[in-house]
């Protein structure tokens, strides 16, 4: 078993659905998680397909939820975006972005292969200080209130199989082969190195 708890990150486009699902998950089950997106800005559906609410980062998830609420509380709250803005002040005040991230982690979980090639991309420009690795693995998870909570149990049990690991780095890509056969998922799969 590995002397430290598995320092855990769980990204997605916006950090609004599937990264915080995640992050709301597993840190009930006491895992060390931290939970960003990879976009240029927070994008929240709106009104029609092509006129998406758009926040900066910086907007803390009470302000998206109070702003929403005054543009049209019944459409935001039918389409279970208050809920999930709700769901996420609980848990951290306001979406971060992995790009503005320093801090370690031991995995990092991605909801979808564009995220995942950001994430990668990120870790391999930055200049390597430790060769600590960081095993990269994306799970794809589409971008609604249902799978993102499926993918999140799905990750929470991957995370807690490899925090009962003897050997991270030699069991994991059987552990992977284990869960793609088990949950008809296929992982992708990188080290990166700090």
């Amino acid at each position: 078993m590995p002397t430290a708890p598995l320092r855990v990150a769980v990204v997605c486009s916006s950090n609004q659905n599937r990264s915080m699902e995640a992050h709301n998950i597993l840190s009930k089950r006491s895992i060390n998680v931290r939970s960003f997106g990879t976009g240029t800005h927070v994008k929240l559906p709106g009104p029609a397909p092509d006129k998406p609410n758009v926040y900066d980062f910086k907007t803390t998830y009470e302000q998206m939820y109070s702003d929403l609420l005054k543009k049209d509380k019944e459409l935001y709250t039918q389409n279970g975006i208050l809920h999930m803005l709700d769901r996420n002040r609980r848990v951290k005040p306001r979406p971060e972005r992995f790009q503005n991230c320093k801090d370690y982690f031991d995995l990092v979980i991605t909801c979808e292969e564009r995220v995942y090639d950001q994430v990668v991309e990120e870790l391999n420009s930055r200049e390597q200080e430790t060769c600590q690795p960081v095993h990269v693995i994306n799970v794809d998870i589409q971008d609604n209130h249902e799978e993102a909570t499926l993918g999140a149990f799905l990750i929470c049990e991957l995370c807690q199989c490899i925090q009962h690991t003897e050997d991270m780095e030699n069991e994991i890509d059987e552990l992977l082969q284990d869960f793609e056969d088990k949950s008809g998922r296929t992982f992708l799969h990188t080290i990166c190195f700090y």
